[in-house]
C-alpha cells in the first residue's frame, strides 16, 4: 500500500496532502532541490490500485490529457523526467486560432520562436504513471494513501497531525495543501475561495480523424462556444484529437445524449474540415466551468498550491501549467531559504514565493478569463474587436510573438 504503514511518530520536513499531479510533481522538485529533505504526500485515493509501471503501460483511446507549456517541459527536464515523459507526447508545432464566420484567424508557430514545439498535449495515465514511479524511486519521498487528514494541530514550530488509517502522530514544519478545487483541507482550515461561474459546460472528448493533425493545436470561436482541439499520439493508425467544447448547458446535455453521427455533424459544422472528416468520437464528459480563486495562498507553515489556490478555464489550457511554476518556484524559495538558516515555514519565506508567483498568477488568470468572455460573446462590436484583434496579431510578428510566450509560460520570472 505505501511506504509508510504503522511508524508510532514520524517527522517530516514538508507535508504534502493530494497526491495528484501537482502534489507529485512538488515532492519531487523538492527532493531535487534538497536531496535530503523528508517529504510525505498524503493522498485520499490508493494509486496502486492502477497497477500500472512505465513498463506495462498501455494507452487508451480514450485518455484524458493535458497541454503542457514550454515551461512545463523545462521544469520537467530540470527533474530529470523529460526524457521518459516525451515517449508518449504529441507535439504542438503551431496553434491556430480562428472564428467561424469571420476573417480574423492567426497562426502561431514554433519555428517562428525558433524552437522544436511550442509545447506537447501529454495523455494524464501516463504524467501520473510516470510521477508516481519516480516517487516511489525516490527514499526521502514517503506516500500515505489511502489515507486522509484526521486531525491538525498548528504550532510554532510546524505542524501535528493524524491520518485515517495510519497509526500514531505526524509532524513536519511546512503543509502544503493540494487536493483540488473542493480541496477539503482548505475549507477545514477556513480559507475562503472567490468563485466567477461561467454559467457554461466544457464537454470533452477525444476524435478521431481523416487527416493527420502534423501538430497543430486549434482554437475555434463557434456560435455555439469556444472549442480546442489539440494534438493527440496516434493510436493503432488512427489520428486523434482530444476535443475541448465550452458549452451551454442544454446544449452540452443535448450533444453528450446526441448518438455519434450526430454529434459528429454538429461538432464537424462548427469546427469545418481542417482535419478532414471527423470520424468517430470517444467517450464524452462534461463539467461545470468556473474560475475559482482561494482568498489565501499562505499563512506561517502553510501553502495552498495548485487547484486548490487557482482553478482557471480550461479553453486556454494553462490551469496544470501555472500550477507547476508555482510549485517549480516554491520548491526554488524554500531551498534558498534553507541555505540562508530560515525555517520552512517563516511566514516572510512563504510570502516571498507569494511575491515572485504573483504577477504570473495574475497574467495567466487574466488570459484565462479573457479568451473565453471575449470569444464567448456574440455582440456585434465585440466580433469586430476581437476579428481586429486577431488580424493585428496575424500581421504583426512581434506582437504575435509576445503573446505566443504568454501561452508557453516565458513571458514571467523564472525560477531561481
Amino acid at each position: 500500500m505505501t511506504k509508510l504503514e504503522t511508524k508510532i511518530t514520524e517527522s517530516f520536513d514538508i507535508a504534502i496532502v493530494g497526491g495528484g499531479m501537482v502534489g507529485l510533481s512538488l515532492a519531487l522538485l523538492l527532493t531535487t532541490r534538497h536531496p535530503s529533505w523528508k517529504v510525505l504526500v498524503v493522498e485520499a485515493f490508493n494509486p496502486a490500485s492502477t497497477n500500472k509501471t512505465p513498463l506495462n503501460y498501455r494507452p487508451s483511446f480514450d485518455a484524458r490529457s493535458t497541454a503542457l507549456s514550454q515551461s512545463s517541459r523545462e521544469i520537467f527536464e530540470q527533474m530529470g523526467l523529460w526524457q521518459m515523459l516525451s515517449e508518449q507526447v504529441a507535439p504542438i508545432s503551431a496553434v491556430h486560432v480562428s472564428d467561424k464566420g469571420h476573417v480574423g484567424s492567426t497562426k502561431m508557430s514554433a519555428v517562428e520562436q525558433q524552437l522544436e514545439a511550442l509545447g506537447c498535449v501529454i495523455e494524464n495515465p501516463w504524467l501520473g504513471t510516470v510521477l508516481m514511479s519516480a516517487v516511489e524511486a525516490q527514499e526521502n519521498i514517503e506516500l500515505a494513501a489511502p489515507a486522509e487528514l484526521e486531525t491538525l494541530c498548528f504550532d510554532d514550530a510546524g505542524v501535528s497531525f493524524t491520518l485515517t488509517g495510519q497509526e500514531g502522530s505526524f509532524r513536519a514544519k511546512l503543509l502544503v495543501v493540494a487536493d483540488g478545487a473542493e480541496s477539503k483541507t482548505r475549507k477545514r482550515l477556513g480559507i475562503g475561495v472567490r468563485v466567477k461561474d461561467y454559467g457554461k459546460v466544457g464537454l470533452i472528448a477525444n476524435i478521431s480523424l481523416e487527416k493527420p493533425h502534423q501538430g497543430v493545436a486549434y482554437e475555434r470561436f463557434t456560435d455555439w462556444g469556444p472549442m480546442a482541439m489539440l494534438p493527440l499520439t496516434d493510436m493503432e493508425g488512427e489520428h486523434r484529437s482530444a476535443l475541448v467544447w465550452t458549452l451551454l448547458p442544454e446544449k452540452a446535455a443535448e450533444l453528450q445524449a446526441a448518438d455519434e453521427p450526430r454529434f459528429l455533424a454538429e461538432l464537424q459544422q462548427r469546427f469545418g474540415f481542417r482535419l478532414g472528416m471527423l470520424k468517430r468520437a470517444g467517450q464524452r464528459f462534461s463539467y461545470p466551468l468556473k474560475q475559482l480563486v482561494a482568498t489565501e495562498q499562505v499563512r506561517r507553515n502553510l501553502v495552498v498550491i495548485g487547484n486548490a489556490a487557482h482553478a482557471l478555464h480550461p479553453v486556454a489550457g494553462q490551469g496544470f501549467n501555472l500550477s507547476l511554476r508555482d510549485a517549480a518556484m516554491l520548491a526554488a524559495v524554500l531551498a534558498e531559504a534553507s541555505e540562508q538558516g530560515q525555517a520552512l515555514g517563516e511566514l516572510e519565506v512563504l510570502e516571498r514565493y507569494q511575491q515572485y508567483q504573483q504577477a504570473d498568477q495574475k497574467q495567466t488568470m487574466v488570459l484565462s478569463d479573457f479568451l473565453p468572455t471575449v470569444f464567448g460573446s456574440k455582440a456585434a462590436p465585440v466580433a469586430l474587436a476581437r476579428n481586429m484583434g486577431l488580424l493585428a496579431l496575424d500581421a504583426l510578428p512581434s506582437l504575435r510573438h509576445q503573446f505566443t510566450r504568454v501561452g508557453m509560460g516565458l513571458q514571467t520570472r523564472g525560477v531561481k
